[in-house]
C-alpha cells in the first residue's frame, strides 16, 4: 500500500512540478510583447466590427438589403427597381470591376482566402507581411461579399489582423519570433471578435497559423483574443451565434450516428478543398486576358449561379440558421451543398477576396441537416434533431478541410454555448479528421502553398531535407547527476556559460533538463532551495532520439529556446546535443 502511496505522490509532484514549469515560462513573457499583443487584440477587435459594418454597407449599397440571403424569392433592388432579381446577375460583375484593379495594383496577396498567406509569411517570412494588405483585405473583401461573393469574413479578418500585428511588431522592432507571435495575435483576435469565441481565437491561432503549441506564445496570444472579444462584445453584444432546441444522447448507440456523420462529413470537407481548386486551375485555365479584369467577367458567371440560387449570396448566415432550424427539404439541403460549394470555388477562381471558413460552416449544416432529417424519417425518436445533426455537421466538415480537431470542436461549442452536445461533437470532429487525412495530404489551406511548391511541413533549410540528426549534433554540454544540489548546479551553469544543462540519473539515463532560469529563481523565492536536489527543478523535456531525420524535429529544436537546444539519447542514455547553431552549421556545407 505504502507503494502505491509513493507512486501516486510521484505522479502528483511531478504533475504540480510540469505546472511550475508551464506557469513560469507564461510568466516570464516579456512585458513589451504582452503590452503589443493587447494592443493588437484591441486593433483587431475593432477592425472586425469595422469589417462587418464594411460588409454590412456594401451589400447595402448592392441589394438595398443588409443581407441578401435572408430574403425570400428574387425581390429587386430598390436602387435599379427595373432590373427586378436579375440585378444579381450584374452585381458581382460591377463589384468585380472595383476590386479587381484595387487588389491587382495595390496588393496582390489579398487575392483569395487569406489564411494560406499568414502561414506562409509566419513560416517562410518570419511574420513579415505589408500592412498595406491589411487596408486592401478590408475594402476588397467587403466588395466582394457585398456584391454576392459566396465567401466569408473569417479569413479576410485573420488576414487584417495579422497585418496589423505584423506592422506593430515591425514598427517596435520586435526579434522574428516575436513577430510570429503578434502575427498569431492578430488572428487571433480577428476570429475571437468575429465569432464571439475568445477560446477558439488562440487555439486557431496556435493550431493553424503558429502550428504548434508552444508555453512561449500562449499568454501573448490568450490576451490578445480576450481584449479584441471584449471589444467585440462591447460593441456588438454578447450574444451566441446560433440557439439549439435542447438535446440530450439517450443511447450509446446513437453515437454511431454520429460517428458515422463524421465520416461522411470529413469527405465532404476533403472534396470541398478539391472542388476548389479544381475550379481555380479551371478559370486560370480559361482565362487569357488581364488579371485585372478577371473578376468582373467571370462575376458575370457568378451572377447567374446567384439568380438561380439567392441562397447563395454572400456569407450565408441566414441559409446556415434557417438549415439548422429545420426549415429545408432534404433535396434542397442537399443541392445546397453542392451549389455552396461551386459559388465559393467559383468566387475564389475568378480572383474574389474572402474566406473558405464560413462557407466550409454553411456546407457542414446543410449537410448535417439532411442527415438528420433523413435519420429522423428512419429512426422516429430522433426527429425534430436536425439542428444538432447540422451543428455536429458544421464542426466536422470544417475539420475535415483544414484538419483542426481542437479548433472545430471549440469553436462550435462556443458558438452555441450548449454543453451537452459536447460529446458527439468531439467524436464527429476526430472521425473526419481521421479520414480526411487518409483521402488528402494537404488542407483546404496547405494545398494553395503546395501548388505552389511551398511544404509547411518540410524543413525551411533544403540542405537539411533526409539529414539525420547523427550527423549534425554536437557533443553533449557537461551533465549534472540529479543528486547534486541546486547551488552547485547553479554554479555549474554559471562557469559553462550556458542558459541549461542535463540532468542524468545514477545509471547515467537523461532524466531532464535544468536551466538557469528556474534554478535562480527557486533561490530568490526558497530559502531553502539551494540545499535541494537538483532532480526537484529537473524539466521533463522530450529528447531527440540519435535516429530522428532533423525535418522531424527542426521546429522542436528551433523552439527550445530557455534550453540552447534539445538533447538526443540513444536507448536514453545521453549522448549529444542538437541546436540551432548545428542546423545553421550544416546547411551551410
Amino acid at each position: 500500500m505504502s507503494a502505491i502511496t509513493t507512486s501516486i505522490r510521484g505522479i502528483v509532484d511531478g504533475s504540480r512540478d510540469s505546472m511550475t514549469h508551464w506557469w513560469r515560462r507564461v510568466l516570464a513573457t516579456p512585458a513589451p510583447l504582452i503590452a503589443s499583443a493587447i494592443v493588437v487584440g484591441a486593433g483587431a477587435g475593432l477592425a472586425a466590427v469595422v469589417f462587418r459594418w464594411l460588409v454590412q454597407t456594401a451589400t447595402l449599397i448592392f441589394t438595398g438589403t443588409t443581407d441578401y440571403s435572408a430574403t425570400t424569392g428574387h425581390p429587386a433592388n430598390p436602387w435599379v427597381p427595373w432590373l427586378g432579381g436579375a440585378f444579381v446577375i450584374l452585381a458581382p460583375a460591377i463589384g468585380g470591376l472595383i476590386y479587381g484593379p484595387l487588389v491587382h495594383r495595390f496588393a496582390r496577396e489579398a487575392r483569395g482566402h487569406g489564411v494560406p498567406e499568414v502561414m506562409y509569411a509566419v513560416a517562410r517570412r518570419g511574420g513579415h507581411i505589408p500592412g498595406r494588405v491589411a487596408v486592401v483585405k478590408a475594402l476588397a473583401s467587403a466588395i466582394t461579399i457585398g456584391s454576392g461573393g459566396s465567401v466569408g469574413r473569417e479569413g479576410p479578418i485573420v488576414q487584417i489582423g495579422s497585418a496589423l500585428g505584423s506592422t506593430l511588431g515591425r514598427i517596435t522592432r520586435m526579434s522574428e519570433s516575436q513577430l510570429r507571435t503578434l502575427v498569431a495575435c492578430g488572428a487571433a483576435g480577428g476570429i475571437a471578435a468575429t465569432f464571439n469565441a475568445p477560446i477558439a481565437g488562440v487555439f486557431f491561432a496556435l493550431e493553424l497559423i503558429l502550428r504548434d503549441f508552444a508555453t512561449r506564445s500562449f499568454a501573448a496570444v490568450m490576451l490578445s483574443s480576450i481584449t479584441a472579444s471584449v471589444v467585440g462584445r462591447a460593441i456588438l453584444g454578447d450574444h451566441p451565434f446560433l440557439v439549439l432546441p435542447a438535446f440530450r444522447v439517450t443511447q450509446p448507440s446513437e453515437y454511431l450516428l454520429f460517428a458515422g456523420l463524421g465520416l461522411l462529413a470529413g469527405a465532404v470537407g476533403v472534396l470541398f478543398s478539391k472542388i476548389l481548386y479544381l475550379i481555380e486551375d479551371v478559370c486560370d485555365w480559361a482565362w487569357r486576358g488581364p488579371e485585372w479584369l478577371r473578376p468582373a467577367v467571370g462575376g458575370l458567371l457568378l451572377g447567374l449561379l446567384l439568380f438561380a440560387m439567392p441562397q447563395l449570396y454572400g456569407v450565408g448566415y441566414p441559409v446556415l440558421e434557417a438549415s439548422v432550424a429545420g426549415k429545408y427539404t432534404i433535396g434542397f439541403l442537399l443541392l445546397l451543398v453542392v451549389a455552396k460549394m461551386a459559388a465559393t470555388s467559383l468566387t475564389i477562381g475568378i480572383g474574389g477576396s474572402g474566406g473558405v471558413f464560413a462557407p466550409s460552416l454553411v456546407i457542414g449544416a446543410a449537410f448535417g441537416a439532411a442527415a438528420g432529417e433523413a435519420i429522423g424519417l428512419v429512426i422516429p425518436g430522433l426527429s425534430g434533431q436536425a439542428g444538432t445533426f447540422a451543428l455536429v455537421g458544421m464542426a466536422a466538415v470544417f475539420a475535415g478541410a483544414t484538419r483542426a480537431p481542437i479548433t472545430a470542436g471549440i469553436i462550435l461549442f462556443e458558438l452555441t454555448g450548449e454543453y451537452s452536445i459536447i460529446l458527439p461533437l468531439l467524436l464527429a470532429v476526430i472521425v473526419a479528421t481521421g479520414i480526411s487525412r487518409l483521402l488528402s495530404r494537404d488542407t483546404i489551406y496547405t494545398r494553395k502553398l503546395s501548388r505552389r511548391g511551398v511544404d509547411l511541413s518540410a524543413p525551411a533549410l533544403p540542405a537539411l531535407r533526409g539529414v539525420s540528426v547523427a550527423a549534425v549534433m554536437s557533443a553533449p554540454p557537461p551533465s549534472i547527476h540529479s543528486d547534486r544540489t541546486v547551488r552547485t548546479a547553479l554554479a555549474e551553469l554559471g562557469s559553462s556559460h550556458r542558459r541549461a544543462a542535463p540532468v542524468v540519473g545514477v545509471d547515467g539515463k537523461l532524466l531532464g533538463v535544468i536551466t538557469a532560469a528556474d534554478a535562480a529563481d527557486a533561490l530568490a523565492t526558497d530559502d531553502g532551495a539551494a540545499s535541494r536536489a537538483v532532480a526537484e527543478l529537473t524539466e521533463t523535456v522530450t529528447a531527440v532520439a540519435v535516429e530522428d531525420r532533423v525535418a522531424d524535429v527542426l521546429d522542436r529544436v528551433v523552439d527550445a529556446v530557455t534550453t540552447d537546444g534539445m538533447p538526443v539519447v540513444s536507448d536514453g542514455v545521453l549522448v549529444g546535443w542538437l541546436a540551432p547553431a548545428d542546423l545553421l552549421r550544416a546547411a551551410a556545407t
